[in-house]
């Protein structure tokens, strides 16, 4: 097949990218011919055989018209070579023309109704900034979905979601993100290498810890009420109130901030559990690297992919922000080493069924159910995910 993959990104040093990247790595495996139509490529997608076109907003801020003039530019590269791909394959509001398959990372018409959203929590003009950008970008989506054919969601929550949005239940095909199997393995690391402490119950967070959305505040919260448990946290921690938050609440000598790290795998094999009650995620490639590290899962039904999270690997809080069941379910945690062990051999096999190569395949399935059904009507086939 003659494939077109169409988003900001695609390279493996970010969320969306990294999704992109696997998935036109393992087409060009497979003998298809892949054309990339965005600002940034993988030099190693190059060297394979992937033709990539350029696309670069002149507008770098803010957020909103960087991403109108992309799909902008997008469509005006797409349509001399629309002709010559079998499938064209989006990114949410990555393009506009009408396409048959567009897969949803992010549905902007829920985010601005949950309660964590940052206009509920800053009530100045940076939330009213934000509160714009979103009800833009939900009713962009909007439009955009109802372009196509199929709506890949990248959770089960995503497909709820699209579905309230009113993209019929028949046109969404669910395909989860993936995992890096062999850099996030099972293991042990040595802590005082990485900065930690040796000899006590260690639970990892990780994620933008700028953002009241990943829910940093009540895992500190939870950490007054589990004493002895210690916390590593990797992120950036410019213009982040926590580490004063932890400070405030006592617990600054159990909090351990790492800044942003690139070694999150080997954090992961130093830890005992990992802790992400997120507000609102579509579907967290963390949860599915701590999974694969074999390591037992505390978060929220809020967090994304936790429909993944059985009680054999994991917990699954209702409530994000409650925390005195975050407390208790670390402390459980904490104090059964045995049940942690068995949560973690439970989570790596789980996580064994979403390697990037299994995501990607499920991919080129629906390309191909696709590009079949438009050779047998004779019609051209565009495709955006």
């Amino acid at each position: 097949m003659k494939i077109g993959i169409v988003t900001q990104k695609v390279v493996r040093g970010d969320g969306q990218g990294r999704v992109n990247y696997e998935i036109a790595r393992y087409a060009l495996s497979q003998g298809n011919d892949v054309t990339l139509i965005t600002s940034a490529v993988d030099d190693s997608l190059l060297a394979a055989g992937a033709k990539w076109v350029p696309v670069r907003p002149r507008v770098r801020t803010p957020n909103i018209i960087t991403a109108w003039e992309f799909a902008q530019r997008a469509n005006t590269a797409l349509k001399p070579i629309a002709g010559d791909l079998d499938i064209i394959h989006g990114n949410g509001c990555s393009l506009d023309l009408p396409h048959q398959v567009n897969a949803a990372h992010f549905v902007h018409g829920a985010w601005l109704k949950s309660p964590a959203h940052i206009s509920h929590v800053r009530k100045d003009l940076y939330g009213a900034y934000q509160w714009t950008y979103t009800a833009v970008n939900a009713r962009w989506e909007r439009s955009v979905f109802q372009k196509a054919r199929k709506v890949v969601a990248v959770s089960d929550g995503i497909r709820r979601e699209l579905m309230e949005i009113g993209v019929p239940a028949e046109r969404i095909e669910v395909i989860y993100n993936g995992v890096d199997l062999l850099e996030f393995h099972p293991g042990s690391e040595d802590r005082a290498s990485l900065g930690l402490p040796k000899d006590v119950v260690l639970a990892l967070f990780t994620g933008d810890i700028r953002s009241p959305r990943k829910n940093l505040d009540t895992v500190l919260k939870a950490l007054v009420h589990a004493p002895g448990v210690h916390l590593a946290i990797g992120g950036k921690t410019d213009g982040s109130p926590y580490p004063q938050l932890a400070k405030d609440l006592g617990v600054g000598d159990r909090a351990h901030f790492l800044g942003f790290r690139r070694d999150v795998a080997k954090l992961m094999r130093a830890a005992d559990l990992f802790v992400f009650p997120s507000r609102y995620e579509a579907c967290s490639l963390a949860i599915l690297e701590a999974m694969a590290s074999g390591l037992p899962i505390v978060t929220a039904s809020t967090a994304g992919a936790t429909d993944l999270i059985t009680q054999d690997l994991g917990v699954v809080l209702e409530d994000p922000n409650d925390e005195q069941a975050l407390a208790k379910a670390i402390i459980d945690l904490s104090s059964d080493p045995q049940r942690r062990r068995s949560m973690g051999l439970a989570a790596r096999g789980a996580a064994e069924n979403h390697g990037w190569d299994s995501m990607a395949q499920s991919y080129l399935d629906v390309y191909g159910a696709i590009a079949s059904k438009v050779r047998e009507t004779r019609q051209p086939s565009i495709v955006g995910a």
